[in-house]
């Protein structure tokens, strides 16, 4: 019959066959568990001009950009906003595979033969619809104008990789990025003809100052947008002719009776940590529950272990 001592030694053997196994097995594997690639560093190898671009663009500073630092950290640091900051943001575990709307945020998936074909992407404003929503972009204003209709995308108008206005040069040669309205007249032609011998050009006025509005006036607010609608509307002129078309003092939302829009509170999402990768466990921690699983199973299996050994002896001594 075995002792309690011949138990407990045989367990504590088992215990360290299996601690030893598995730590060699998850030493050999880096003591990681398998990571989601990322392949923006390998894309700069072939498309080097738009990694650069994305490098020094909005997208690529979506999670370290000072003013969204600031902001989401004085909401107490809300896992919802890195849905659209990071690349691949996992809410379950509060990491995520790489800083920034990354390449595979809008090329997703990525085939296995890439480059003999292609990297997919949705070339409709659809995609930039699932971070640019309604709250933090006014697509309503977006649907209802005549870009939308006439089925321009956002990539007309924006570099994708930068998520700035594209680069224009004027007839000299001379870059035109400080003076966003020479993209208009790509397509509105008649009108920039007409419009240099105006009043409003002989201000100093560009399409930009009257057609392109932001959508809150507090210059601290986060997610403040132009207005995409593109009209000309009763607020833009006030900001010049308030006093000339009506009294003293009266605001736009007093003329037109519109009430202002009030956003309630949110509730805020607290995470207790944050980090960019999830942390690796110890191998010496698989070890130990390893060793736990032994020591259990060595106690169990003891008895049966001994009978065999009995069994195998009577029948050598019996010969």
């Amino acid at each position: 019959m075995t002792t309690r001592y011949e138990k407990t030694l045989f367990a504590l053997m088992v215990a360290l066959v299996f601690a030893a196994v598995t730590f060699i097995l998850v030493q050999a594997q880096g003591g990681n568990a398998p990571q989601p690639q990322t392949f923006t560093k390998e894309c700069g190898t072939c498309h080097t001009e738009a990694q650069m671009a994305w490098a020094n663009g909005l997208h690529g500073h979506a999670t370290d950009d000072p003013v969204f630092e600031e902001a989401w950290t004085e909401q107490g640091k809300p896992g919802a906003c890195l849905v659209c900051h990071t690349t691949g943001y996992d809410p379950q575990t509060a990491t995520w595979t790489q800083d920034g709307v990354a390449c595979e945020a809008c090329h997703n998936p990525v085939p296995e033969d890439h480059p003999k074909s292609p990297m997919p992407v949705t070339r409709t404003t659809d995609l930039c619809g699932q971070c640019h929503s309604d709250t933090r972009f006014g697509w309503q204003d977006w649907k209802v104008s005549t870009h939308y209709q006439r089925n321009m995308t956002c990539t007309v108008c924006h570099d994708p990789h930068t998520a700035k206005i594209k680069e224009m040069f004027t007839d000299d040669g001379a870059s035109a990025s400080n003076d966003p309205s020479q993209l208009c007249i790509t397509c509105h032609q008649e009108a920039s003809m007409n419009f240099p011998y105006s009043t409003h050009h002989n201000q100093g006025l560009a399409c930009v100052d009257c057609h392109v509005m932001h959508t809150s006036d507090d210059p601290n607010e986060i997610h403040t947008v132009p207005d995409h609608s593109f009209e000309a509307s009763l607020k833009s002129c006030n900001n010049c002719h308030k006093d000339s078309m009506h009294g003293p003092g009266m605001a736009s939302d007093e003329i037109s009776g519109g009430a202002p829009l009030v956003v309630p509170d949110m509730p805020q999402v607290e995470l207790a940590s944050v980090t960019p990768e999830p942390q690796p466990m110890s191998p010496v921690g698989f070890a130990g529950l390893a060793g736990l699983i032994g020591l259990a199973a060595g106690m169990i299996l003891a008895p049966w272990f001994e009978r065999i050994y009995h069994k195998v002896n009577s029948h050598k001594g019996g010969k």
